[in-house]
């Protein structure tokens, strides 16, 4: 399948779609806390950079074409793009040409820790500069500045937008209050 197909799929019956090198996958609709944090991680996010002028915030359903022939297009919990990359005039219609800046990844219990690292080695292959991994169950963030460079954050430990998203923080433990 290509993005364009994965583009004009029916919408509804609570389906959402991922597509990783040419092939379709079923995701299963977010549970109510995966759907909290992402907006409280979301609307903080959005209205900083959008008050500071940096770039876009987006939410789970934005589609982000990270590969071509064959084609990938995956779709965080909340994704940064910044300023720079943002085209002139009205916003793209489909899929964002490229990888987000930031990509912010909600963690489910029944997740494979396979699946979570392929989805990390793709978007920073994409040119992804951030990856946050949100666990709630352990209520940490997992910042990856780069497929090897991890470290874990928690409690009273602030998450910050380091160099991409300047002087944005929040303390890890607002975004599971």
């Amino acid at each position: 399948m290509t993005a364009d197909e994965l583009l004009r799929l029916p919408t509804g019956m609570g389906q959402r779609y991922e597509l990783v090198n040419g092939e379709l996958m079923t995701m299963t609709p977010a549970g109510y806390e995966h759907g909290d944090i992402a907006l409280e991680l979301g609307a903080r996010l959005r209205v900083y950079a959008r008050t500071n002028q940096l770039g876009r915030v987006s939410g789970a359903e934005t589609g982000f074409r990270l590969r071509s022939d064959p084609d990938t297009v995956r779709a965080a919990d909340v994704a940064f793009v910044s300023q720079a990359r943002i085209p002139p005039g009205r916003l793209p219609q489909g899929f964002f040409p490229g990888a987000p800046d930031l990509a912010v990844e909600i963690i489910s219990p029944s997740e494979a820790a396979a699946v979570i690292q392929r989805k990390v080695t793709e978007y920073f292959e994409a040119g992804t500069r951030l990856v946050w991994l949100v666990y709630p169950d352990l209520r940490q963030v997992v910042v990856f500045r780069s497929v090897g460079e991890s470290v874990a954050l928690a409690g009273d430990d602030s998450l910050d937008g380091g160099e991409l998203i300047p002087g944005f923080a929040c303390r890890v433990a607002e975004l599971f209050e």
